[in-house]
């Protein structure tokens, strides 16, 4: 699917992650380790390694089975991140952290903590993005910066979500239609069918031009929480809240139960049953419900520097759940 943008014109084309520092993410912790417990709370920092192989090496490493070692978040391989891992210990004793160190894995932090790390828990991810060879009119480039730290972007689901030419969106229809598959991959596969039916509802707002606007029979989120309120009548306090970006429109994550949107949203949103029938169906027969995300995405922080004139360091804030490859789409095309 072919994502539309909001900005008119992609001011620029690029290179990303022509090195793993050139993609830097920390993790931002939700909460302070307690300093007991049975959970051994690690902060780590890796090069060129993702989430689940880092996991895997300190179940080694701790001689425990990798369903005890804990994370909050995936992150991605070609980078530079930093995030915690909790590792389930009863006895309260941990071999060396030191071992762990090596040129592609440091441990920062390690404290006991009162109970594993759940998914989700963290405040949000910050980036530190270096974008090269850029061709482009740079005035132009800096202006788009400006409006996106305005307005914010489209909360797109992104790429890494659906897999190499969105494979895992024929996979989930191929699981709906009695594929076996395990219970790992049924997870990935069903979150790629909703992020692919969100994406189409934000891609119609953003042609339509009203993706960050009120509509009649929004659904609201708070923002920097999840919490939901609406529809509400579309009164000037409404439109105001939505403006000073207090408030956003969402869109459904779809499952088993009515769309709580009315009106104009709910016209719009009842479309998808009749564009992705078996995705629907399938959905709503895995036990899953309606849940709604925000449509926008607002980068906290956006600062920029030109390193030289063909080089741009980028730097941001971004909620969990969202991606850094949603902020780049609306600046150009970036191989």
């Amino acid at each position: 699917m072919i994502l539309p943008r909001a900005l008119p014109n992609a001011p620029v084309s690029g290179r990303i992650r022509c090195s793993p520092e050139d993609f830097v993410v920390e993790e931002l912790p939700s909460f302070e380790a307690t300093g007991e417990g049975e959970h051994l709370l690690l902060t780590v920092r890796k090069r060129g390694m993702n989430t689940a192989f880092c996991a895997e090496r300190i179940a080694r490493w701790a001689g425990i089975d990798v369903r005890d070692v804990s994370y909050a978040g995936m992150k991605d391989r070609h980078a530079v991140t930093t995030q915690r891992f909790s590792v389930r210990l009863p006895k309260k004793t941990s071999p060396d952290v030191a071992l762990l160190n090596d040129d592609e894995c440091q441990v920062l932090e390690a404290n006991w903590h009162n109970r594993k790390l759940a998914r989700g828990a963290l405040a949000g991810n910050r980036f530190t993005l270096v974008l090269r060879e850029l061709q482009g009119d740079r005035e132009t480039l800096e202006s788009g910066l400006q409006i996106l730290a305005r307005q914010g972007v489209p909360n797109y689901f992104g790429e890494q979500r659906f897999g190499a030419e969105q494979a895992n969106v024929g996979k989930a229809l191929g699981m709906f239609e009695g594929r076996r598959v395990d219970r790992a991959k049924r997870s990935i596969y069903l979150s790629a069918a909703r992020s692919h039916l969100f994406n189409r509802v934000l891609a119609m707002r953003v042609e339509q031009g009203n993706w960050n606007a009120a509509l009649d029979g929004e659904v609201w989120m708070l923002d920097g929480t999840k919490s939901i309120f609406g529809p509400e009548p579309l009164t000037e306090d409404i439109a105001a809240r939505c403006s000073a970006m207090d408030i956003h429109p969402t869109g459904p994550m779809w499952g088993a139960g009515e769309l709580r949107s009315q009106g104009d949203v709910l016209a719009l949103e009842s479309s998808l049953p009749q564009w992705q029938p078996e995705l629907c169906k399938g959905l709503e027969k895995a036990d899953l419900h309606q849940e709604r995300r925000a449509l926008r995405l607002l980068p906290k922080g956006l600062s920029w520097k030109f390193i030289d004139d063909n080089r741009l360091q980028l730097c941001f804030e971004l909620p969990p759940g969202a991606y850094a490859t949603s902020v780049l789409a609306e600046l150009g095309q970036f191989d």
